[in-house]
């Protein structure tokens, strides 16, 4: 069984080596990012993140600016100079 694939991966190499390049890439592409160690790190950041922050009972959030460029929000004068 072992020689049969070798021969019809060498055989598919020397016939189409566009497309066994291609299939190999693809395999990697979806093997190498479950070996990743940044995968771990990932789904520890998201276990630890909530999906909803706290908002108050009455609807107000007096702390969060409701657009960049409000009075009370933060100043992006370094985004305006880019």
């Amino acid at each position: 069984m072992v020689t049969r694939l070798a021969a019809f991966l060498k055989n598919a190499r020397a016939k189409e080596p566009v497309l066994v390049l291609s299939f190999t890439i693809a395999g990697f592409a979806v093997i190498l990012p479950a070996l990743s160690p940044y995968t771990k790190y990932a789904s520890m950041i998201n276990e630890i993140s909530p999906y909803s922050y706290p908002v108050p009972h009455d609807g107000s959030m007096p702390d969060v600016p409701s657009h960049p460029q409000d009075p009370q929000g933060p100043i992006l004068e370094w985004l305006k100079k880019l």
